[in-house]
């Protein structure tokens, strides 16, 4: 059996930026130079290398230190596919002065409409999709897959017999299958994406959408918090991570998508539940304006966003709308799913 190391550590980033338009090879220009105070000179542009490393969709039409001025057209919707909500075209301010180093320096991005689906992949769609296809999934090969609970003694753990179907390994039960599939690599969730024709969302997208399409600088897609009327609104820890969970929102683990309800533009699940794999690996963002090929900073790990049932304030607050985090392309792990995108035609 195959043993691998864990990666869920969240990768802190520091450095500045600048200014740019966007395509995903010819992303527009960029006003500024970087500076570690993360403030913006002038005359840069966005670093074209990155750009081709990170492979950003056609949707993706400015990145830079000021506003877009303009915004892509409205287009005519015809039929929004099914179980998918339309993201309207805008404008978004990524990142968070009051977040994490790897949220800075903040840069603006405007972007095309596009469909995203409505909640993370399912357990029961992961099954159609295996049973269609024969797909054996990177945990199913290696043996194991990563977990933190009580039985391993609040430790992360390789589990033998983790796997989508028993995230929790075989002793424990089948995981539901209206739960968001976990123990899935960023290969496998690919995999599925391409199945159902669709893609794995980058993170401007991701961050756009979280924002209602609309640019909200609020900690969370409703407002700035976790509880309303006494009640959470996301699945997160409650306690302190990973001594004590007080379990006030009833989830141990996963929750049923939805069950915390929607967002303003209809989505479900953004704060918490699972940790979502971007289409590219976790960078820098002050990479995207440097000049020196050199100052990039990009790791070999694929982004996350959402946060989970893990998340709480003290180790990570990832639920915010701003939060990252990353993990090694075959590393499969009980808190991480994803959710795909599409593009309009």
């Amino acid at each position: 059996m195959e043993m691998r190391h864990l990666f869920f550590v969240i990768n802190i980033f520091t450095t500045a930026c600048g200014t740019s338009k966007t395509s995903s090879t010819d992303i527009a220009h960029c006003d500024t130079t970087g500076s570690s105070s993360g403030q913006f000179n002038a005359q840069s542009t966005v670093n074209q290398n990155i750009l081709k490393l990170l492979q950003f969709p056609k949707t993706i039409l400015y990145i830079g230190a000021t506003e877009p001025k303009t915004l892509a057209s409205k287009r005519i919707v015809n039929k929004i596919p099914q179980g998918m909500v339309l993201v309207p075209a805008g404008k978004v301010h990524m990142g968070n002065t009051a977040g994490f180093a790897h949220e800075l320096p903040q840069f603006w991005a405007s972007v095309s409409a596009f469909y995203m689906d409505i909640s993370p992949i399912t357990v029961g769609q992961f099954r159609a999709f295996i049973k269609a296809t024969g797909y054996k999934t990177e945990a199913e090969k290696f043996g194991n897959a990563g977990l933190i609970t009580e039985d391993t003694d609040k430790q992360w753990t390789l589990v033998d017999g983790a796997t989508w179907e028993y995230p929790l390994g075989k002793t424990k039960p089948k995981a539901p299958i209206t739960h968001p599939v976990t123990q899935v690599s960023w290969n496998d969730a690919t995999a599925y994406a391409r199945w159902a024709g669709k893609r794995l969302p980058c993170e401007i997208e991701w961050e756009h959408a979280a924002r209602n399409a609309v640019n909200t600088q609020t900690k969370f897609p409703w407002g700035d918090d976790i509880q309303e009327n006494g009640k959470y609104k996301a699945n997160v820890w409650q306690g302190k991570f990973p001594l004590n969970n007080l379990l006030t929102d009833t989830y141990a683990y996963t929750s049923p998508i939805g069950a915390f309800g929607k967002t303003p533009l209809g989505l479900t699940d953004m704060s918490g539940n699972v940790w979502e794999w971007m289409s590219h690996p976790k960078f820098d963002y002050a990479s995207l304006f440097v000049k020196d090929t050199s100052d990039l900073k990009i790791t070999s790990e694929y982004a996350q966003r959402g946060g989970s049932f893990l998340c709480e304030p003290t180790w990570c607050e990832g639920y915010r709308v701003s939060g990252r985090s990353s993990s090694s392309t075959e590393t499969s792990l009980f808190h991480v799913g994803f959710r795909c995108v599409k593009d309009m035609e």
